[in-house]
């Protein structure tokens, strides 16, 4: 399957057993968050350098509750840690991945 086209479309797909391989890790990290496995989420983007991954991974801190690492992580990827819901965050996450894909 190819990356989605919307959040609509990425959260049909939560049902299944696991995210679709040919997806950017970042976005099955975030595929397996929504499906509440942090340490498959995590273990997905740890090591990643990209600054996408690092946003993901600042995201995964924070709803971990580690906000010192989760700040780290957002000034790595060039971002604030926002004033949202976790929730929230990552459907904008998500969302705005979606559209540069």
């Amino acid at each position: 399957m190819k990356v989605p086209v919307s959040l609509e479309v990425f959260k049909d797909t939560l049902d299944a057993d696991e995210p679709i391989k040919s997806w950017p890790n970042y976005l099955q990290a975030l595929w397996w968050a929504c499906n509440e496995n942090w340490k498959n989420a995590h273990d997905l983007v740890d090591q990643s350098t990209d600054a996408t991954s690092k946003w993901v991974h600042a995201h995964l801190h924070r709803e971990e509750g580690d906000q010192w690492n989760a700040n780290y992580w957002y000034r790595q990827a060039g971002k604030t840690m926002p004033n949202i819901s976790i929730r929230e965050e990552r459907d904008t996450i998500i969302a705005a991945l979606l559209k540069t894909n």
